[in-house]
């Protein structure tokens, strides 16, 4: 017998999902205990229901059905149920079964599945889930098809199959369509999973930014505090649906007004009426009672504004944990606890259900997230202080449940937002964020401020593993626009609402002012920007001469934005007006190009310039490609094809919207980001591709791998022995330079005889390796003699040949020294690393990173975004290096990595790449056991 205290019980299987509608349901193995649900669960099917899934009239299940649909033994025979409240609304089943049909046991790979969803439930995609989440389940226990036998009138059910995606065999046999399923992903399985899975987080977060009803639990009755506060917002904001307000503290059978018109109940069950969103404003200790009040009441989604989480220790986590699980058993989402409220402007719902103070923010379009209730307030005031409306904001708090991951989600399709600007203290599924981020970034920009790169120790926040300059490059990599402050997250974000793209780095720079456009020039050369020399337009320049300035500079095929310098005049509040009209004149007459502007202390300018007739969306035409910077001259690169622009989406009303910077290194910076972000959309255009070789013997590495980790212990890392080592990455393409050991001089004099002169000698001692500049390493010796001397020299120096660990290599054809590594990090997934070998390189963290699968443009761009590449490429007249051939390595150990989870670290260290080939010396691989679940996977909710 199973329960779920049962060791046998497979916890790792239990998971909560998003369905079609929004709403949510946990999905879990069906134990012993489940025979009371499952029979209560059967009684709410309809007949038509219970005809499709048994072939016959079955109006209720016996005994022994209830015994074999509760008992399994989690390998060959295994059910699931999909649950809310507690109570069965779905549940899937498989019966492993051999060639002939009839029950079996491995090494069988086939099994028979049945579907059952409850009427109220169909059409949520509770069976798509648990096809998902059951499939996933087959294939760990070595299950690698399903079979279904489905009457032809079930289309629903014959629907959920076809249209998974994976392959698939149908044939009609004896008055059944006979379905037979390959388990084994593929890519539009895993596309049909993911578009699933955007429609529905995106449906869950809608839901909570466009309630019809909305009631604030926990309002004072002396109008103090933050329920009170949010009813006031709520009220004051316009909302466009039905406003309650619960007061426990009221007496017992008194109605009437509270806060100015709003209807005051006892509790949540007296309302009479449907209830979407509910905002939890009582002390922690009292969450519990109204979460269950709020899952009885079928509320949809809360916002819980009480403190008392996981910001105040172990046992607010523990409080914080147990809230994300009753939430989630009632089938609701949840933004915070600890959270600052939600904001949408659209003027069907105009929501102001936060502590931020009336009016509601006017309608724009970016969309912004935070974490921090008060980096909250300050991006919402500088938005506002600089005349930008917003389309939505969350502040999530402590993001137990609803997450960046899901904002992206509604965000990525949400006509109502042009920009999505985050501020993230940590990242949570950092290769989730990273898919979903690049997805958005492929059709919006998505700007991130991350917090928390230095986090100090008690802070709530926990610190990653991952380092900052990884995460930095991973976004990158994903077309996110990482900045390192709120401030820089509000100037790039107006540049993007308002603004088109730049179709390159050629900046004109125009003034009155020569030293500021002289400051203007100098910061558009620290951002690899191009300027073009400033035109001073002296003092006495008036609107007029901007204006024609300003448009010869649009129409001009010389530049690709403009950067408008002005400082004061001595009647300023006169001509500020007048400044902003001719700005604006001289841009609607070339909208296609990008305008900044400087200023210094004319406040009444930037009031003026961000006074526009509407707020305009920022993504603007698809940029040309650029020039080469003069930067990159010495690191050639691929340019892109040219992509053509489509015409400016943004209606011509919300076109003359300049943003405006009281620091040019600010206004520069923001441009800067907008020509990288634009050359990373023309980039992506033609992706790159996974390439294909033919020597690749993957199979023979799946086999050793198995052989290596027979004896490895589950949670163990096992470095491979170098001839291990060098077989795998053998399999591979990837050659690793034959080494001998040398405990001895006469042994080294061996070992050079059988590898020939010249050869090298070098210490491996964990201290030593890769250090030449401690005088571990001699090179170039011709003659034993020479040997010789070397190892007495260096075992004289640095120690005894028992602690060095001499080897001996035959020389390679000199070149640049690169170090190579992958390694699978459990949040960010493979990461494929580069960077120059050296303790320089290494002290300046000079290293890129690209994710696994690495593609043939990853592996060029990788090698060309160190600080050091122009090394590889004829730096003061040295040989260019092979970078095709580093570019294949590099390739090769992707694949490698991608094919075998089983391989979670390798270092390739020194590859010497010369003008003609590489050179692996050194290699060192480690292995453990993959995983039971990866992104590849069914969809689930973060576990708590």
């Amino acid at each position: 017998m199973t329960t779920e205290s049962d060791p046998s019980y497979p916890a790792h299987w239990e998971a909560d999902v998003v369905l079609r509608d929004g709403g949510t349901a946990r999905i879990r193995p069906i134990t012993t205990e489940d025979a009371g649900r499952l029979v209560s669960f059967y009684e709410q099917v309809s007949d038509e229901s219970k005809y499709y899934r048994f072939f016959a009239p079955y109006p209720r299940l016996s005994d022994r059905d209830v015994h074999r649909f509760t008992h399994h033994d989690y390998v060959d025979r295994v059910g699931l149920a999909a649950t809310i409240g507690g109570e069965f609304i779905g549940t899937v089943r498989y019966d492993r079964i051999g060639s002939d049909g009839r029950p079996a046991t491995g090494p069988a790979d086939e099994a028979e599945v049945a579907f059952l969803v409850q009427d109220a439930h169909q059409g949520r995609g509770v069976a798509s889930a648990l096809l998902e989440h059951i499939g996933a389940v087959a294939r760990e226990r070595g299950i690698r098809r399903f079979a279904a036998e489905v009457l032809p009138a079930n289309n629903k059910m014959i629907k959920v199959f076809t249209d998974a995606g994976y392959q698939q065999k149908r044939s009609f046999e004896d008055g059944s369509v006979h379905l037979t399923l390959d388990l084994e992903p593929t890519a539009e399985s895993l596309a049909v999973q993911r578009a699933r899975e955007q429609r529905a987080e995106a449906r869950s977060v809608q839901r909570l930014l466009t309630p019809r009803s909305v009631a604030v639990i926990g309002v004072s009755r002396s109008g103090s505090g933050v329920g009170a506060a949010t009813l006031r917002n709520l009220r004051d904001s316009g909302f466009h649906g039905h406003l309650y307000a619960v007061n426990a503290a009221r007496a017992p059978g008194i109605g009437g007004d509270l806060l100015d018109g709003v209807r005051a109940y006892r509790a949540l069950a007296d309302i009479g009426a449907p209830v979407d969103l509910a905002v939890v404003a009582v002390p922690a200790d009292r969450v519990p009672q109204a979460v269950a009040d709020c899952g009885e009441h079928g509320v949809q989604g809360l916002v819980v504004l009480s403190a008392g989480y996981g910001e105040s220790g172990a046992q607010g986590t523990a409080r914080q944990r147990e809230l994300v699980r009753q939430v989630r058993s009632y089938g609701m989402r949840l933004i915070g606890p600890n959270a600052f409220g939600v904001i949408n402007t659209a003027p069907e719902v105009e929501l102001n259900a936060s502590l931020a103070p009336a009016p509601l923010p006017k309608r724009g379009r970016i969309g912004l997230f935070t974490q921090s209730g008060a980096i909250g307030i300050a991006l919402l005031s500088g938005l506002l202080r600089r005349g930008e409306g917003l389309s939505s904001f969350v502040s999530a708090g402590n993001r137990a449940d609803v997450s960046g991951n899901d904002i992206l989600q509604y965000w990525y399709d949400d006509e109502a937002t042009d920009v999505a600007l985050l501020y993230l203290e940590t990242l949570g599924n950092p290769r989730k964020f990273t898919r979903l981020a690049r997805r958005t970034a492929a059709v919006k920009p998505v700007v991130v401020a991350k917090g928390g790169r230095h986090t100090p120790a008690g802070h709530v926040v926990p610190d990653t593993r991952l380092p900052d300059a990884t995460v930095s490059a991973l976004l990158r990599q994903a077309g996110v626009i990482r900045v390192d402050t709120v401030t820089e997250l509000v100037d790039v974000g107006l540049l993007l609402a308002a603004q088109p793209l730049p179709a390159g780095p050629r900046i004109a720079i125009l003034g009155n002012s020569e030293s500021l456009g002289v400051l203007t020039y100098d910061a558009c050369l620290t951002q690899g920007l191009r300027p073009l020399p400033p035109l001073d337009l002296t003092t006495a320049a008036s609107p007029a001469d901007f204006r024609t300035a300003l448009a010869a500079a649009l129409a001009s095929d010389d530049c690709d934005a403009v950067v408008v310098t002005a400082i004061p005049w001595v009647s300023e509040r006169a001509l500020a007006d007048d400044l902003a009209d001719a700005l604006r004149e001289a841009v609607a007459e070339a909208p296609s190009k990008p305008v900044a502007v400087v200023h210094v202390e004319l406040v009444e300018l930037v009031e003026a310039l961000s006074a526009a007739r509407g707020t305009g969306p920022g993504p603007g035409p698809e940029p040309a490609p650029p020039p080469r910077s003069p930067s990159a001259e010495s690191v050639p690169t691929a340019a892109p094809a040219p992509v053509t622009p489509p015409a400016d989406p943004r209606p011509p009303g919300e076109r003359d919207r300049i943003p405006s910077y009281p620091a040019a290194e600010r206004a520069v910076k923001a441009l800067a980001e907008a020509v990288r972000y634009g050359q990373w959309r023309r980039a992506i255009a033609e992706p790159g591709q996974v390439p294909e070789y033919e020597d690749i013997d993957e199979g023979g590495a799946a086999g050793q791998l198995s052989r290596l980790l027979a004896a490895v212990p589950d949670g163990e890392v096992h470095t491979l022995a170098d001839p291990d080592a060098r077989e795998l990455l053998g399999r591979y393409g990837i050659r690793v330079h034959t080494t001998l050991p040398a405990p001895s001089a006469d042994a080294a004099a061996r070992a050079a005889r059988a590898l020939g002169y010249p050869v090298a000698l070098k210490t491996t001692a964990s201290h030593l390796r890769h250090r030449a500049d401690l005088g571990g390493v001699r090179l170039d010796l011709t003659t034993e003699a020479e040997l010789r001397r070397s190892y007495e020299e260096l075992t004289e120096a640095l120690g005894k040949p028992a602690e060095l660990l001499p080897v001996v290599q035959a020389m390679v054809p000199r070149g640049v020294d690169t170090v190579v590594r992958s390694v699978i990090d459990p949040a960010a997934g493979a990461v494929l690393s580069f960077g120059l070998a050296g303790v320089a390189s290494e002290l300046l963290g000079d290293t890129a990173h690209r994710l696994v699968p690495a593609t043939d443009r990853d592996a060029a761009g990788l090698i060309r975004s160190i600080r050091a590449a122009p090394l590889l490429f004829g730096w003061r007249g040295s040989d260019p290096v092979d970078t095709p051939a580093l570019e294949e390595l590099l390739l090769r150990l992707s694949r490698l990595v991608d094919d075998h989870p089983e391989v979670v670290g390798v270092s390739l260290e020194p590859v010497v790449v010369a003008p003609d080939g590489l050179s692996v010396l050194s290699a060192t691989v480690r292995l453990a056991h993959a995983p039971a679940r990866s992104d590849l996977g069914p969809r689930t909710l973060p576990s708590y």
